[in-house]
């Protein structure tokens, strides 16, 4: 029987996106401070649907709202570990990405009261050390990568990419992928930002991105038995007036459509137990 899965995600950065960037006047801060009011209109939008949905939390963000975030556990939803002051691991040596990584369980351990399941990288940007270090903190899963669109894998180790040799893939991992894209985020589509060298332009009509987000639903119902589709949001962009309307349009309709929705740690399992995580992405087209 057919079972297409859908993983609703958040990404509850808050302020430290923002410090994060080195931009702490009042302007970037106060758009940190919109995620806490964008997430409880989300809380209240997932009870009214009976939806369990996964939360991507910074320590830092654990620790300036405990209280939001508890209420975010007490209601079924898991917690996954998004850093502690959304730092690409990219940019931190092994050491400092390991005490990052302890950092940020250690706050979620304290809502939650167990370590995290998942894992999801702040710009979804891993190191070379980030799929070792997560196998040896006991994850089951991360949530970072994009070899796939709706069939999770196992995570490699040990790439080698040459710029005069062909890719040399390292060996597969008990990590399990739970892929992403762009395209089913949120932020690239709709969040404006002015850097000093660069501009995201953002402020696209929802409907228009309601409709991609629906056809990627659509496109997996018509040619997977089964499949799990992840989508990506940030409170402090979907949070606003005509993208709750827009997210709960999504919600309904692919709901119509015949989608169950999970958490990604239940997904995740589901995956091992069904031993649905054998693509490779490694293997190229039509894997």
């Amino acid at each position: 029987m057919a079972r297409h899965l859908v993983c609703l995600t958040f990404d509850f950065d808050a302020l430290s996106l923002w410090i994060a960037r080195g931009l702490t006047t009042p302007t970037p801060i106060s758009r940190g401070e919109f995620g806490v009011v964008g997430a409880e209109r989300i809380l209240d939008l997932l009870g009214r649907h009976r939806i369990a949905a996964t939360w991507f939390i910074p320590g830092h963000t654990i620790e300036t709202y405990p209280e939001i975030c508890q209420r975010m556990h007490a209601s079924g939803h898991e917690i996954g570990h998004h850093g502690y002051l959304h730092e690409p691991p990219a940019t931190l040596t092994r050491d400092q990405e390991e005490a990052v990584l302890v950092r940020g369980s250690a706050a979620i351990r304290r809502i939650a009261g167990t370590n995290p399941r998942g894992y999801r990288s702040p710009s979804w940007d891993l190191s070379p050390h980030t799929v070792e270090l997560l196998l040896r903190h006991g994850f089951l899963y991360d949530s970072s990568m994009m070899a796939h669109d709706c069939a999770p894998y196992r995570a490699r180790r040990g790439d080698v990419f040459a710029a005069d040799q062909p890719a040399r893939f390292g060996p597969s991992t008990d990590l399990l992928e739970m892929p992403v894209s762009w395209s089913l985020d949120d932020y690239p589509h709709f969040e404006y930002f002015r850097g000093p060298a660069s501009l995201q332009e953002g402020l696209r009509r929802a409907g228009d991105v309601l409709d991609n987000w629906i056809d990627d639903f659509r496109y997996m119902a018509q040619t997977t038995d089964w499949g799990v589709l992840t989508y990506t949001f940030h409170p402090q962009v979907i949070g606003r007036g005509h993208r709750m309307l827009a997210l709960e349009r999504l919600i309904t309709t692919v709901g119509e459509m015949g989608a169950v929705f999970a958490r990604m740690d239940a997904v995740a399992m589901e995956c091992v137990q069904r031993g649905r995580s054998a693509v490779d992405p490694a293997a190229g087209p039509g894997s």
